[in-house]
């Protein structure tokens, strides 16, 4: 069935989506997405774990998104909120990752972090279960101010960064072009997974019939 299928994308989505976070973080001097600059931020100032206000933020869009009765809240979107934060505490918590060793081998660990990210995100998202409680949020809000999604992730994010740099999280050049690089992977990721899972969901029921 096409649900164990939707199922599969999204978990190992998820899994990919997760370590990429994590590979970023043990590189973070380098810069990290501006997301999880507000997440470290808050780890730095308040304690917990970084994974613990990935899910702590994401209760809290997926909440505003249900207020301003966004239509982009599923069962998805409550699990990806959830799991990437277990997920990322982890990975960190076990050290399953590379060390640091040089500029050159960290901005190789960055990028390919930054890879897995985009790889992942368009995993998961190609399930179709729900969008994460970030994209959710952003989804919404264009849907109620009519600015194309591009427009309000720019500025939601701008927003995010601003108040992460004045919590002191770690901001440097990566963190600004997180989006140019990650953004372009994600749609070829998505649009590739999609085709994927729909062309194997219509040779099954060609094959059925």
């Amino acid at each position: 069935m096409k649900i164990y299928w939707q199922i599969s994308y999204f978990v190992i989505g998820l899994l990919i989506f997760s370590y990429g976070i994590s590979l970023s973080i043990n590189v973070q001097y380098l810069g990290i997405h501006p997301w999880d600059v507000l997440n470290i931020a808050m780890y730095e100032k308040l304690g917990f774990t970084i994974g613990t206000w990935n899910i702590v933020v994401g209760a809290v869009l997926i909440t505003c998104t249900l207020i301003l009765k966004g239509k982009h809240v599923r069962i998805g979107t409550i699990l990806n909120g959830v799991l990437v934060g277990i997920l990322v505490d982890f990975f960190l918590y076990f050290d399953l990752l590379p060390p640091q060793t040089n500029v050159i081998t960290d901005v190789l660990l960055l990028v390919s972090a930054i890879i897995l990210m985009g790889i992942g995100g368009g995993l998961y998202s190609a399930a179709h279960l729900g969008t994460g409680p970030r994209d959710g949020f952003m989804l919404t809000i264009s849907d109620l101010t009519h600015l194309s999604i591009s427009r309000v992730r720019i500025i939601c994010e701008c927003a995010v960064l601003l108040i992460g740099l004045l919590l002191g999280g770690p901001v440097f050049i990566f963190t600004f072009i997180y989006t140019f690089i990650q953004s372009p992977i994600f749609q070829k990721s998505f649009l590739f997974f999609t085709e994927t899972l729909n062309s194997r969901f219509s040779k099954g029921n060609h094959v059925s019939m």
